[in-house]
């Protein structure tokens, strides 16, 4: 179990030596980079087997031997075991492999990894911090390293809004130190009650919230997801909106659990959902580029993430962890498909008959998407509305009229897509429409591949749903039980606890 620690001693010492070794071998340097990869996905999988525990204990490794809360240690259970696993695969589907790429850019992957792997597994706030911060540095660097002047300039505003976020970041967390002096999630879960259940506390998720959301593609600091996404490769924006949000939306999650359990701390997160949904499926109904369209989708359907994760118990998390894991491989494999479909969408006129088998793809894809039954996104947008239902309070009534309201507005500009897709080649409105400037480009077999393996795992899930939800409600109770991270970490307070009941 202590060699999950190589998922980011591994990848970040790949970072540093991939531009050493590329000066003797550039082919070697990059089979480097592979090696780890794929060893890190067998480590996963090998702790996975050897710990079936896992699926109902969580473990805690104390890193160098120093127990917490003065040492640093790694929290492993099935959530953040599943996100370890999906940081290599996912880096690995969306490697760039067929472009003439510099060494930079492998190298700043690795460091992605390696920063994405340990913000997920940390089981402290400096940690989290730390592995945050690498893992914007090596954000801001691949969008930059694309090379064209849109990219740099989208880079350069990314990196203002994200230092800016971690400013605020840093200053929560400086917040909770000075009103706890510890660091340590397991910790501060026990002095919550007393120190951070207060409106200082609240500020401080508030500040965190902030900070963590830039990456989260929370409103209102997702600004700068459309043009960061529409300035940078297919494989790279399908990288960011399917891990690297999803990663950033658990470490929230999983503060808000063990340090914040106010309902004023799940309404702030309710409203700031809400605000999401609306301001990115209107803005993504008035698009008229398919990049910037999928973006805003994006940031609509991130804002359902929120809103589920605001509902309090085991539904919320249901909802939440579904939403979540719907998203992260739908969105990439449409990034994909956008590979040939870049630019107006009126540059789309006819393509169903040119790539009718990607065209399906696409239906399938945001079939599932919309919440038509019965594909997976039918089953998380019920758990949603489900959840909502459930409580009192006006957000949640607004939730509930907000939701059915958001998928109208999808079904609208997503079936006016497929419109201009089956459109006739003599179409007069396609002829004399001045927006028709280029044919699209053909899709790589990559990328098709991609989106084929998704659709065929959607209708997968429908058939086997009932493991699937026993899956999820596993995931659910795992990530929501407060008392079972505090008893991991500090095994000591669970056997005081044990003793006094009896």
């Amino acid at each position: 179990m202590d060699n999950i620690v190589l998922l980011v001693v591994l990848p970040l010492l790949a970072a540093f030596l991939m531009p050493v070794v590329a000066r003797s071998s550039e082919v070697l340097a990059r089979t480097l980079g592979l090696s780890v990869l794929f060893i890190s996905i067998a480590i996963i999988l090998n702790v996975w087997n050897q710990s079936g525990q896992i699926d109902s204990q969580a473990v805690s490794i104390a890193i160098g031997g120093f127990l917490p809360p003065l040492g640093i240690n790694f929290y492993v259970d099935q959530i953040s075991l599943f996100f370890a696993l999906a940081v290599p695969v996912m880096v690995l589907l969306f490697w760039p492999w067929n472009r003439s790429t510099s060494i930079r850019e492998y190298s700043l992957m690795m460091l992605l990894t390696a920063s994405a792997s340990g913000l997920i597994l940390s089981g402290d706030l400096f940690n989290i911090y730390v592995f945050y911060e690498l893992l914007a540095i090596a954000s801001y660097s691949l969008v930059a390293i694309q090379g064209r002047a849109a990219a740099v300039a989208a880079s350069f505003r990314y990196l203002l809004m994200g230092s800016v976020g971690s400013v605020m970041m840093l200053l929560g967390i400086a917040i909770i130190y000075t009103q706890t002096g510890t660091l340590n999630l397991a910790h501060l879960s026990l002095l919550a009650p007393e120190k951070l259940n207060n409106i200082l506390g609240l500020g401080s998720f508030a500040l965190i919230l902030t900070g963590m959301g830039v990456k989260a593609e929370l409103f209102p600091v997702n600004s700068w997801v459309p043009e960061v996404y529409g300035s940078v490769s297919s494989n790279l924006a399908a990288l960011m909106a399917g891990l690297l949000s999803k990663l950033a939306v658990i470490v929230i999650v999983r503060l808000l659990i063990l340090l914040f359990p106010q309902p004023e701390a799940l309404q702030l997160m309710a409203v700031l959902g809400i605000m999401g949904v609306i301001t990115g499926e209107l803005v993504a109904w008035r698009a008229k580029d398919f990049v910037r369209m999928l973006s805003f989708s994006s940031i609509g359907q991130l804002g359902l993430v929120f809103l589920a994760f605001s509902i309090p118990g085991e539904m919320g998390m249901m909802a939440g962890i579904a939403i979540v894991l719907h998203h992260m491989v739908v969105k990439p494999a449409l990034f994909m498909l956008a590979t040939g479909w870049r630019g107006s969408l009126e540059n789309l006129s006819g393509v169903a008959r040119r790539s009718p088998f990607a065209v399906l793809l696409f239906i399938v894809l945001i079939l599932s998407l919309l919440g038509i039954p019965p594909l997976p996104g039918f089953w998380a947008k019920y758990l949603l509305m489900v959840g909502l239902s459930s409580q009192d309070g006006s957000i949640y009534t607004l939730g509930m009229f907000i939701v059915p309201v958001a998928m109208i507005i999808e079904i609208a500009y997503l079936f006016r897509l497929v419109m201009i897709m089956y459109r006739k080649e003599g179409d007069e409105a396609a002829v004399n429409n001045p927006d028709i400037k280029v044919a699209p480009q053909s899709h790589s077999k990559w990328g098709l591949a991609i989106a084929a393996s998704v659709a065929a795992m959607l209708i997968a899930i429908v058939l086997q749903l009932q493991p699937a939800s026993d899956k999820l409600v596993s995931l659910a109770s795992q990530l929501s039980d407060r008392n079972q991270y505090i008893s991991t970490v500090f095994p000591q307070i669970h056997t005081v606890r044990m003793q006094s009941i009896k």
